[in-house]
This record gives structure tokens, sequence and C-alpha cells, in this order.
């Protein structure tokens, strides 16, 4: 287990993180969640030892972090961090040697990879000749060119189109499927809420919400409420509701004591229903609740 306990850090008068503290199980996905500047990417460094926190721990299988330990992670940062001259299979066995790994074994693990990202036909291109997807492609499977036992992804899922976002998919469910611990952030959270199974939120370098996505939406004192009279969407009334809109898209938030009959009398007052739907809150709306976005 990736255990981040009680880290903190500052930049001058900037605090990006404040006694953050959240688990990667085994086996789990996590998807770590947060806005522009909220204290991801600092922690991701800090797990690398590319930053040094200010105070807390962050420790694997009970043990302090060490150079052997990082070894067995693969690290995909948000920046590309691929040489753009050289060449795509050269730099996986690169990478792979880095980690350990013999000449022969990387080798053969590069081609592995490349076939199964569909990038062996570019095998002995240079990373700057190819499409911004096919690079981020390359970057994750330098990531995981060593087969390692935890993966930390920083925006994976930026330029890659559907086919691209399917290959990664595929890719940290057969990890977390053979025990690895994965981490990763993204800002698309439709992506977010397929793929992971625990979040956790940060704000302010804060952690304000952690735990298993199903449970957190279970357990949530809200419903999310999509009603459509008419024709057109229709919120109920009541100080106790939120109006959240989204584009063109508009569907409130409302307390989780509010009964079905309660709202379906109140809609069937204003016109004709023509959609009803009371459902658990989704992870956008555990994530504007967290950060107070409203």
């Amino acid at each position: 287990m990736l255990s981040v306990q009680g880290i903190s850090k500052r930049y001058g008068d900037v605090v990006a993180l404040d006694d953050a503290s959240f688990d990667v199980q085994p086996g789990r996905i996590v998807g770590f969640l947060g806005r522009n500047g909220a204290g991801k990417t600092t922690t991701m460094r800090c797990v690398f030892g590319l930053v040094t926190p200010d105070a807390g721990t962050i420790t694997y299988n009970g043990e302090p972090l060490t150079h052997a330990t990082r070894q067995r992670f693969g690290y995909m940062p948000e920046e590309r961090g691929l040489y753009p001259k050289m060449k795509v299979h050269e730099q996986l066995v690169h990478f792979g040697r880095l980690s350990g790994m013999s000449a022969s074994t990387a080798s053969d693990s590069a081609t592995k990879w490349l076939d199964h990202l569909d990038l062996a036909d570019r095998a002995d291109s240079k990373v700057e000749d190819l499409s911004h997807g096919n690079q981020q492609r390359v970057q994750l499977a330098a990531a995981i060119v060593h087969d390692p036992e935890v993966l930390v992804l920083d925006e994976p899922f930026a330029g890659l189109d559907p086919i691209g976002v399917d290959s990664l998919t595929e890719v940290l469910h057969e990890f977390s499927a053979n025990g690895a611990a994965i981490l990763f952030s993204s800002h698309q959270l439709d992506l977010v809420e397929d793929v992971c199974e625990d979040i956790a939120v940060v704000h302010q370098g804060h952690i304000v919400m952690r735990g298993d996505l199903d449970e957190l939406k279970a357990a949530a004192e809200y419903r999310r409420l999509e009603v459509d009279v008419d024709g057109g969407p229709w919120v109920p009334s009541g100080d106790d509701v939120q109006e959240v809109v989204v584009g063109t898209s508009r569907h409130a938030i409302v307390p989780s004591y509010v009964t079905v009959d309660e709202l379906l009398h109140e809609a069937r007052t204003a016109g004709t229903i023509t959609r009803f739907s009371f459902e658990a809150p989704g992870l956008a709306d555990l994530f504007r609740q967290a950060v107070n976005d409203d």
C-alpha cells in the first residue's frame, strides 16, 4: 500500500499542501482530483522525491521510500518527460534499464507494450515526429515498461482520442487486476468515474473527500434530480435546492430526505412530466460539493 500521511509543503507564502493524507491500496485505482493549483502535482512529485515535503511521511508497505523502492514505481508526468530526438523503442529500453531491467528484458518489454498500445509501426520513429496523442502513449509505455507495482499518472488522458482513452483504461485495469496500486489525476471527471474505484479530492492543499466512490455516492446527504416538464428542464422550489447549470444542461441537487412523491406532486403542478430521474449524485456533483464550487 502507498500511504501519504500528513504531508505539508509551502513555497514561500504559498501553501501547496496542508496535512494531506490518503492511501492507495493494492489492486485499486484512485482518482486524485482537484482544481488547478490544488496540490495534486506537488503530491505526486513528493512520492518520487522530486519535491521534499516540509512535514509528513510517504511510505510503501509501511516502509519509507528509497531509490530502490521508487524503481518499482511508474510515473507519468503531466509535462512531457521524453527525449524528443530519441527513437521510441530505444527510449523505452533506456527507461527500462534505469529501472533495473537487463537490456534484453527491457527490449522485449518495450516491444510488447508498443504492440499493445498500437505503436509497433512507430518503434523506429523519433518522438518529436509523433502526434501528441501517440507521444502520450509512448509516455505511458515509459511508465509501465518495467511492470511497476505502483503507477502514478498525472493527467494521463490529456490529448488522447477515444481509442487512446480505451487503450489507457484497459492498461489501468490490467495493472490493477495484477495487484498494482494506481493513482491518477484528471480533470475529465466522466472518465475518472468510469475508471476509478476510489477518489481523493484535494482543495487548497487539504484532502476534503476520500474513499470508495460508490460508498461516497450512497452516503451523500443529497440526490441528483433531473426533471423535464412540458419538454423543458424544471427545478423545484426551496432554499435547500441547488440548481446546477453545465453548458446547456440543467439539473438540481436536493436533500436526500425529500421524497419522490413530494417532487412528483410539485412537478405535476407545473405541467406534464416528460422525464424524471432521482438518483445518487455523480462524481461531478460530489466534486462540486467538496470544493464548494457552486
